[in-house]
């Protein structure tokens, strides 16, 4: 038995508790609701909303693949995710809380310029501990277990949200601005507090095998053949960059609900409710999915889910169906959570994981940082229909390519390479 095998329960249970609580806390001030609803009353223009998750996509996806050397040459991954996590990833919650407590009314575009600048702090954080954060749960974790922990881990937070979602909504009512707002992310960083702590207690064994990591320019120059020798690993990118582009519209539901019928501050926590329990719901179902029939086939149901719930929000005439709608966008997003890297790293080659991770991210960074402006930009310009139709033919497109162009490389798995 090996020293992983000797700890799968102990660190399958630290580390879904360690998911399980940062999803809770990620639901109290979720990309998808409530940061777009802050941004709307900073600075109101679509644009600005759009920036949010373009901005996220740049500061976590462009560093990871310079990181991802650095991950390759660790035998243990731990020490470097709890300190990176902890100070740049986890920190930066609570001083947002704080920067709107004390500008927010009286300068509110110092607060706004504030509130990017820490949340890009902490979306860059968590960049670069990924590929070795991914890795290390690739250690400890069985590959047939890893869609059902991620389904559980990610599940059981947002199950745990619906609740959180449902004190949004009392605290937006009956905590005058910015003071609720200000106590969510206070009340994210306690909660990332606990979280990080069941991270630390992750027993990892040292890995049998590591890269030295090497000089940059060396590692980069071996990097277009891994492009040039895994031409479905290829056709994947394209058709996961056109699912991001489908997802343009995604911070932009609940503004639209919101401006469209009038919404309070209980609707909206109860469509941040919808959001997060949809999640709780399907995330363990994908998760287990995944590990029978192949995360392919969850992405292709994300492309599917958001064509769905775009054309629900073209159709929205009451809360009910905006409400269908952000439900469809919670599946799509669990879907994607759930697999985006999972069939990453069944493409790669144990050693090379941290490198396809980092790789995947770095060339998807664009595409992630734009579709989203793009996005802000068709509102801003044509209106929320044309952003909700646009993101219909990518996804439609989407769809197609992954039933249809990318082969399941569970079936086809990679060979290890001799290391020299």
């Amino acid at each position: 038995m090996t020293d992983a095998d000797k700890h799968l329960r102990w660190n399958f249970t630290v580390n879904v508790l360690d998911n399980m609580l940062f999803a809770l806390a990620a639901s109290l001030v979720a990309q998808e609701t409530i940061l777009p609803l802050l941004v709307n009353k900073l600075g109101d223009a679509p644009l600005l909303i759009g920036l949010v998750p373009a901005l996220y996509s740049i500061s976590y996806y462009l560093p990871q693949l310079f990181m991802a050397n650095h991950a390759e040459g660790l035998r243990r991954k731990l020490p470097f995710v709890v300190i990176a996590s902890g100070i740049l990833q986890r920190l930066p919650i609570p001083l947002i809380g704080l920067c709107l407590l004390l500008f927010a009314e009286s300068n509110p575009s110092l607060a706004l310029v504030l509130f990017f600048g820490l949340f890009a702090v902490s979306a860059f954080g968590g960049g670069i501990v990924t590929p070795a954060w991914y890795t290390m749960i690739g250690k400890v974790v069985s590959v047939r277990r890893r869609g059902i922990f991620f389904g559980i881990a990610n599940g059981g937070g947002m199950l745990m949200g619906v609740g959180g979602a449902l004190f949004v909504g009392r605290v937006l009512d009956e905590v005058a601005y910015p003071g609720g707002f200000a106590l969510l992310f206070f009340v994210a960083g306690a909660i990332h507090l606990v979280s990080w702590t069941c991270l630390a207690l992750t027993r990892e064994p040292p890995s049998e095998t590591v890269k030295r990591a090497g000089n940059m320019r060396q590692y980069l120059r071996r990097l277009p053949d891994i492009l040039r020798a895994q031409h479905n690993y290829r056709r994947y990118l394209l058709t996961y960059g056109l699912l991001r582009v489908s997802l343009m519209s995604t911070s932009f539901f609940v503004v639209f609900g919101e401006k469209s019928l009038q919404l309070g501050g209980a609707e909206v926590g109860l469509l941040a409710a919808v959001f997060i329990g949809t999640q709780a719901l399907l995330q363990p179902l994908m998760g287990s999915l995944g590990d029978r029939w192949g995360h392919k086939r969850n992405l292709s149901l994300a492309a599917l889910s958001i064509v769905l719930a775009s054309l629900c929000a073209l159709l929205a005439g009451d809360f009910a169906l905006v409400a269908v709608a952000v439900s469809l966008l919670a599946c799509a997003i669990s879907c994607d959570s759930v697999s985006q890297y999972n069939i990453v790293l069944e493409f790669a080659p144990a050693a090379d994981q941290p490198t396809y991770i980092g790789l995947t991210n770095s060339i998807l960074a664009p595409v992630t940082f734009a579709a989203p402006l793009l996005g802000g930009w068709i509102a801003g310009q044509f209106g929320y229909n044309a952003l909700f139709a646009a993101s219909i033919c990518a996804g439609l497109v989407a769809g197609w390519m992954f039933l249809r162009w990318v082969a399941e490389p569970r079936h086809n798995p990679p060979l290890p390479k001799q290391e020299k």
